[in-house]
């Protein structure tokens, strides 16, 4: 019997620019290019969430509304650029990325409120309507939205929607609960790290499907992360901390950095890929 009889083989293919493939048994599988779902995972998520909230807001105070989205945008253009041309998952391209996305999905939010002068309670409904739209538009599609999945183009480009998405969305509905609704931010902040957790109480108690349970939490790590930053960020006359959202984001800044580089240097979020022929495992 050949070396290639009932094995499933695993050779690099030539593919189109940008994804790298192998060929697993006659059938193409390119290169994951998201992380593994690990603490990791939602330690830099969270992180990134109260950087983008801070950020934004030391931005558009400094360089007013329009400016600050102008350069949120051109930063979050150029960053997905390079993810988007990036052959496989490296932890720099992917989280530079996320944080830009948390930083213009803040400024959208804002923008539509600030500027546009819609109130929270009507964003919020707005961006929930947005985000169904494209988690059904991905699903209709593609059949899945899992994660693992991210492997063509197209579903790269449904993952990022639903990503910024899901930012903008939890800038609103932070803001609401806090603002709106006159909770506060440290209140808010307890509350969403509640509610964070009950995506995990359904998924192990009730079999509440893996996908949605992990969208579920994704979209609280928004405003739990924001409403904890900007908490620390507003004056005590806003029941704060008044560090200034400066600080803040200087002080969010250098973890996020710090976690970015020790996972591109160790791989420890890294997606296991496909192994080329004759390796074992």
């Amino acid at each position: 019997m050949s070396a290639t009889d009932n094995t499933t083989t695993h050779r690099r293919t030539p593919s189109a620019p940008g994804r790298a493939t192998f060929r697993r048994g006659g059938a193409e599988a390119a290169l994951s290019k998201v992380p593994e779902v690990t603490a990791w995972f939602w330690i830099v998520k969270i992180l990134t969430t109260g950087m983008g909230e801070t950020a934004s807001d030391f931005l558009a105070r400094t360089l007013g509304p329009v400016p600050a989205g102008c350069l949120g945008l051109a930063g979050l253009t150029l960053l997905l650029f390079l993810q988007f041309r990036s052959t496989r998952y490296e932890a720099w391209t992917y989280w530079s990325a996320i944080v830009m996305v948390s930083v213009f999905g803040t400024m959208a939010a804002d923008v539509v409120h600030v500027v546009v002068g819609i109130p929270y309670t009507v964003s919020a409904v707005g961006f929930t309507l947005a985000l169904a739209a494209v988690l059904t538009v991905w699903y209709v599609s593609e059949r899945t939205l899992s994660i693992h999945s991210i492997r063509t183009t197209r579903r790269e480009f449904f993952y990022w929607a639903t990503v910024l998405t899901t930012f903008a969305l939890g800038t609103a509905v932070g803001d609401l609960t806090a603002g709106t609704l006159h909770l506060g931010y440290l209140p808010s902040g307890f509350l969403f790290a509640a509610l964070i957790a009950l995506p995990v109480l359904c998924r192990r108690f009730l079999g509440l499907n893996a996908v949605a349970a992990f969208w579920a939490a994704y979209i609280l790590t928004r405003p739990l992360g924001a409403s904890f930053a900007d908490w620390m960020g507003v004056p005590a006359a806003r029941d704060g901390l008044g560090w200034g959202t400066g600080l803040v984001t200087l002080a969010l800044l250098v973890p996020i950095a710090a976690l970015i580089g020790y996972l591109q240097v160790s791989g420890a979020d890294t997606p296991p890929q496909p192994r080329p022929t004759g390796q074992a495992g």
